[in-house]
C-alpha cells in the first residue's frame, strides 16, 4: 500500500513540474501573417505550430479586440492554449486580432451587427471568421481540417459569433463568459447602466488610425481614487461629457441609444443562435460580475433552437477564474475549495476539445449536459437536462416583520422607505469601489441590512437544507412618490454563529453570522412593462415590477437562513436614478434628482425552484 501511494505521489509531482518547466518556444513555433479577407482588409494573425511535425494537429483559434501579443515571430506568451494540459499535449494555436483592433486594418465596430443573408463583399464577425479558417485549413502545414474557438469575455463573443460563421471545419466551440447583448451585460443590467464600466468606454470608444503595437486610448483621470466620492460628487451622467468628447464613438452611442432599440438588438447575437451544427461547451462563473447574461443565454438559446451537442459548465468563480492555476478557490470572503479550476481544465475542457478536434475518448457521452458547483454544499453535480427536470416551483411572500413566507401575511399592507440620490447605498462596505468590481458577488451584506433604505424579509432558521436551482423570479408590487425608480433583489445566505473563518476572510471580519450574497439583480423602472417602449410611474399607484435574476444552484444548510433584500440605489455600481422620469437618464439635470419614497407590498413574492 506505502509502494502504490508513494508511485501515485510520484507521479503528481512529475505531472505538475512537467506544467511548470513545458518551454513553450522550445515547444513551437511561430509564425505571423496577415490573412486577407473577402473585402480586402487583412487582419494580423498569430499561429503557433508543435515542432513535432510527425502527426497532424487541429486548430484551436481565438480571436480578440484586446492584442494578440506578444508581437514578433520570436515573441512567445507565456499561456498559449485554453489551457496548459492542452498545450502540452499539441494544438495548432491561432490568436487573431479583429478587425479594426491592434495590427489589424479596417474600422472596428462595438458588438459589430451580424447580418444572416450577406451578398457581395458584405462582412460581420462570422464572415471575417469564415475567411480566417479557410485560409488556415488550407495553409498551415500539419493541420488535420478540424478547426475549434474559444474566448473568455469579449473574446468569447467572438467565440459564439464563430457558430455563425457556418464554415465546415469548425467542430468544437467554447464561448466562455461570453457577451451576449450590451443592454443585459457588462454596460447594462435590464437597461439600468453599470457606472462601474464607465471608464472601459475608452478601450472601445476610439479608432486608432493604423495597424498598431501600442494603446491608442487612454483611461480618463480621475479628481480622486475614491469612485463612490468621485461619481457622487459628478453628479448627473451629462457631467462626465468632459472626459470623453464626441471622438468617443461608444460614449455618444450610449448617451444616443438609452432604450433597447435596434441599434442594441442588431447587436446582440442570442436572438440568432438557432440550427448550430458544432459541439458547443458554454462556460461561466456562478459569481461572475461582469458576464452572467450571455453565458445563460447562449446556452438555453442553443438548446432550444438547435440539436447539436451542446453542454454547460458553471463553477464557484468569478470572471475566468477558471483559467487560472490558483489552488484555492475563493471569491472575496467565500471559500470554495481546492484545484477547481485545474479539475475543470484537465477533466472538462481538454476532454471536450481532445474528443471533438482528435477523436479521443468519449467527450459526447462523458461529458453532462450540465455540470453545475453547488455553492452552498461546495461540491460538483451533473444534471441531465437544466434545469434538471426534478426541480420544483416554490415562492416566499414579503411578508411584515421582516419575514418570507409561503402565503402572503396580508394583501394592503406594505413596508415604505426612503431613497435619496444624494445618500446612495453603496455596492459594498466601505463605499470605495474599484474599476469593474469582482468580489462584491459574494460580499457580506450585514451593512446594507442596517439601512433605513434597504428592506429586509428573512426565513426562520432552516430545519432541513433547501437547494435553490435555475433562475429566480422577483415579481414585485410596489408603490413610489415620484416617477421613477430602480428595484434592486438580493437573495442572501445568512450564515449561522458557528461559521470559522479562513484564510480569505479579510481582516475585521468574521465569517460568523455572514450575509453572504447568492444573487442580485436591477430593474430600471422604466423598463418593467417594455424594454424598448418605456414609461414613468404614476405616483402613489400600486403596480408590477418583474426582475429576473440569473441562474443559481446554491444550497441553504440547515442552520443557515434565506434572507431577501430590497433596495432602489446601488452605487456606484449602476448610475443614479434621478427617480424623476425623463426621457434620456443620460441628460438628465441636477435638478431631476428627488427624494422619493418607495413602497413594497406584501404580495410581492420571490419565485424559484428547489431540489427535494
Amino acid at each position: 500500500m506505502k509502494k502504490i501511494l508513494l508511485l501515485v505521489l510520484v507521479c503528481a509531482f512529475a505531472k505538475a513540474y512537467s506544467q511548470e518547466t513545458f518551454s513553450i518556444p522550445d515547444n513551437y513555433t511561430k509564425k505571423e501573417v496577415q490573412i486577407e479577407m473577402r473585402d480586402g482588409i487583412k487582419l494580423h494573425t498569430s499561429i503557433y505550430s508543435p515542432k513535432d511535425t510527425s502527426k497532424a494537429y487541429p486548430i484551436i483559434m481565438k480571436r480578440t479586440p484586446y492584442s494578440a501579443r506578444p508581437y514578433g515571430e520570436d515573441q512567445f506568451p507565456t499561456r498559449l492554449a485554453p489551457n496548459m494540459t492542452m498545450t502540452q499535449e499539441g494544438y495548432i494555436v491561432v490568436i487573431q486580432d479583429v478587425r479594426g483592433r491592434w495590427m489589424s486594418e479596417g474600422k472596428y465596430d462595438n458588438m459589430r451587427a451580424y447580418i444572416p443573408n450577406k451578398t457581395g463583399k458584405q462582412i460581420d464577425e462570422a464572415s471575417d471568421t469564415y475567411d480566417t479558417i479557410e485560409w488556415l485549413v488550407n495553409n498551415v502545414p500539419n493541420n488535420n481540417g478540424n478547426v475549434g474557438t474559444w474566448g473568455i469575455s469579449y473574446p468569447g463573443f467572438y467565440a459564439t459569433y464563430s457558430l455563425l460563421s457556418k464554415h465546415p471545419a469548425l467542430k468544437a466551440v467554447s464561448p466562455q463568459a461570453c457577451i451576449g447583448d450590451f443592454f443585459f451585460d457588462d454596460f447594462h443590467h435590464n437597461g439600468a447602466y453599470l457606472l462601474s464600466y464607465w471608464r472601459a468606454t475608452a478601450v472601445f470608444g476610439y479608432q486608432k488610425e493604423g495597424p498598431t503595437t501600442e494603446a491608442w486610448y487612454q483611461f480618463p483621470k480621475l479628481d480622486s481614487d475614491d469612485q463612490f466620492d468621485f461619481f457622487l460628487k459628478t453628479g448627473p451622467l451629462s457631467n462626465l461629457d468632459k472626459y470623453y468628447d464626441e471622438t468617443n464613438e461608444f460614449w455618444t452611442q450610449l448617451k444616443e441609444h438609452p432604450n433597447y432599440d435596434e441599434f442594441w438588438k442588431s447587436r446582440g447575437l442570442i436572438q440568432h443562435l438557432e440550427n448550430i451544427e458544432p459541439a458547443v461547451m458554454v462556460v461561466g462563473g456562478l459569481f461572475d460580475a461582469e458576464d452572467l447574461y450571455g453565458p445563460w443565454e447562449t446556452y438555453k438559446n442553443i438548446e432550444k433552437r438547435s440539436n447539436n451537442y451542446n453542454t454547460v459548465v458553471f463553477g464557484p468563480w468569478s470572471h475566468g477564474d477558471w483559467a487560472r492555476a490558483r489552488k484555492r478557490q475563493a471569491v472575496g470572503n467565500v471559500y470554495f475549495g481546492d484545484n477547481i479550476s485545474e479539475y475543470y481544465q484537465k477533466e472538462i475542457e481538454t476532454k471536450f476539445f481532445s474528443h471533438w478536434l482528435k477523436g479521443e475518448g468519449d467527450g459526447d457521452t462523458a461529458l453532462p449536459e450540465a455540470h453545475i458547483f453547488d455553492t452552498g454544499r461546495k461540491k460538483w453535480n451533473s444534471y441531465d437536462t437544466w434545469p434538471p427536470q426534478e426541480a420544483m416551483k416554490v415562492g416566499f411572500f414579503l411578508g411584515e416583520n421582516n419575514t418570507l413566507a409561503g402565503s402572503p401575511s396580508s394583501k394592503k399592507g406594505f413596508e415604505t422607505f426612503v431613497s435619496d440620490p444624494a445618500n446612495p447605498v453603496p455596492y459594498a462596505e466601505g463605499k470605495k469601489m474599484v474599476f469593474t468590481p469582482r468580489k462584491y458577488m459574494t460580499d457580506d451584506q450585514r451593512f446594507a441590512a442596517a439601512r433605513e433604505d434597504v428592506l429586509v424579509y428573512e426565513t426562520p432558521v432552516l430545519d432541513d437544507d433547501i437547494t435553490m436551482v435555475g433562475d429566480i423570479m422577483a415579481k414585485l408590487e410596489v408603490a413610489t412618490t415620484g416617477t421613477a425608480a430602480d428595484w434592486i433583489v438580493k437573495v442572501i445566505d445568512v450564515y449561522p454563529d458557528d461559521v470559522p473563518n479562513t484564510e480569505e476572510t479579510e481582516e475585521g471580519m468574521q465569517m460568523a453570522g455572514y450575509h453572504q450574497m447568492v444573487r442580485s439583480e436591477v430593474m430600471r423602472g422604466r423598463f418593467r412593462d417594455s424594454m424598448e417602449r418605456p414609461k414613468p410611474f404614476v405616483p402613489n399607484q400600486k403596480d408590477e415590477v418583474f426582475v429576473k435574476l440569473q441562474d443559481v444552484l446554491h444550497t441553504f444548510k440547515r442552520g443557515h437562513k434565506i434572507q431577501i433584500q430590497i433596495q432602489s440605489t446601488w452605487f456606484p455600481l449602476i448610475d443614479l436614478n434621478p427617480q424623476t422620469y425623463v426621457d434620456n437618464i443620460f441628460k438628465a439635470k441636477e435638478e431631476d434628482f428627488k427624494k422619493q419614497t418607495h413602497s413594497v407590498f406584501h404580495t410581492s413574492r420571490i419565485e424559484f425552484s428547489v431540489l427535494r
